[in-house]
Formats: C-alpha cells, structure tokens, sequence
C-alpha cells in the first residue's frame, strides 16, 4: 500500500529531509520525494524515532521547498532487477539505467542494500582468473566470484590498472562456463567515472 504525507517537511540539510511523523513507515523504504517542480526524486527512511522520520534523497535536492514537498512511501525497499539484459550496461547506485538505453526488463528483483551471505554456504572458489598483468597472475591470483580492491595513492596509473584488468580478464583455456565481470566504481570522482564509462 503506497502512502502519501504533504506538508510535513519540517527541514532540509543537504540530501536529508526531515518529515513530522504523521504514519508508521518502515526503516529503508523506498519513497518518492516531489517538489513544486514536479520533478522525482528518489530516496529512502534513513531514521525513525517518536516523531519525526528522516528521508535520504538519493537525487539533488535543488528545488526542493517544506512548503511544497509532498512525500510518497512505496511501501518496500528500493531493489535491483537482474536479468541477463544487464550485461554491457551502466547503472547508478540505486539501478537506474544511466547510459542512454532503454531499461532492462527484470527477470528477478533483489534490495539493493543486498542480502545477508552465509560464508559457510558458499562453494570454494577454484577457477583462476587470467588477467595479462604478471604481477597479479603470479603474486596476488584472483578467483572466479572473488572481489578485487585497488588501493592507490594519487598521481598513480589506478584507474588505467583497472581498466586493463576488467577488459583483458578471462578464465583460463579450457574452462568452461558463464563468466562476467561486474565493475563497480564507489567514491570515484567525475573525471575518472567517465574514463572508466567511456572506456569499458
């Protein structure tokens, strides 16, 4: 059931947006925050006490006015649709398309704060990961469903590193199987984002 709230905007300190607490909502439900402007913007309840909720608005709060803001909860958390349509696109931090496509029909739909992983339950990583850089094949092996973190300081190639090894990554001769790289860029600043945009 999708709930409306206007005119309970009581404060706007950057992407936070603090409601009077006027119906029972869950903590990181999806909501939909629209201003006079008429634009969407989405966010999710980040804080609930007694009475006030607070909403993080995952787009520019530019625009935005107390008086002429109107809150819409979804009533679930934001989630991600997967399908193998997703291979080849870009999205943002939430799933939105933001390559100029069409959006992707999902076959499933997951939270995108991701599910809790059982380290037990998982199989054993096995199967090499050729990459064509001699210092990671030899020294630091990566594995099929194992995460790889750059850290570097500035001034140093990181970004071109990491385009080499999500392009030139394959399994090694003779192994079989799906096998897809997922490049996921957290805290980058624009300039290196389009790099890696444009790149891969």
């Amino acid at each position: 059931m999708r709930l409306t709230v206007e005119g309970a905007a009581t404060r706007l300190e950057g992407p936070l947006l603090f409601l009077k607490r006027t119906l029972d909502v869950g903590l990181l439900d999806a909501v939909e925050v629209r201003g006079t402007d008429g634009r969407p913007r989405l966010g999710r309840v980040a804080a609930i006490d007694r009475d006030f909720m607070t909403i993080e608005v995952l787009e520019s709060t530019s625009g935005l006015t107390l008086a002429g803001t109107v809150v819409r909860f979804i009533g679930e958390p934001l989630s991600f649709g997967l399908s193998p349509g997703i291979l080849g696109r870009v999205f943002n931090g939430v799933g939105q398309v933001i390559d100029g496509g069409p959006p992707v029909p999902a076959r499933r739909s997951y939270p995108i704060d991701g599910l809790p992983i059982n380290p037990v339950a998982r199989a054993m990583p096995r199967d090499f990961i050729e990459t064509g850089i001699t210092t990671l094949d030899l020294m630091n092996s990566l594995v099929r469903g194992q995460k790889l973190p750059l850290f570097s300081g500035g001034g140093l190639p990181h970004d071109r590193l990491a385009v080499e090894i999500a392009s030139h990554a394959r399994l090694r001769q003779g192994k079989g199987g799906d096998f897809a790289i997922v490049f996921a860029g957290i805290g980058v600043p624009y300039d290196s984002a389009e790099f890696f945009r444009r790149s891969l």
